[in-house]
């Protein structure tokens, strides 16, 4: 899905830019210019990278378990 049409970012773009590890907004903003043009995109933008953001997190936190559990 397309958020940012000015810049024609998409929830996919957003997803990617967190899994190559953009760690905060003010640096998806600068990586993409998402909701850097008219603005009506921004709660969208920010809700998606803080909802990919904290995916990311909790994926990390269950590999880092199941290689505890494996024994690797």
């Amino acid at each position: 899905m397309i958020i940012c049409i000015c810049h024609r970012i998409s929830d996919r773009d957003i997803a990617r830019a967190v899994r190559e590890g953009c760690a905060s907004f003010d640096q998806l903003q600068d990586d993409t210019r998402v909701a850097t043009a008219c603005g009506a995109c921004h709660d969208c933008a920010h809700q998606r990278f803080h909802e990919q953001s904290a995916a990311g997190h909790r994926g990390e936190g269950l590999a880092a378990s199941a290689a505890r559990t494996s024994g690797a």
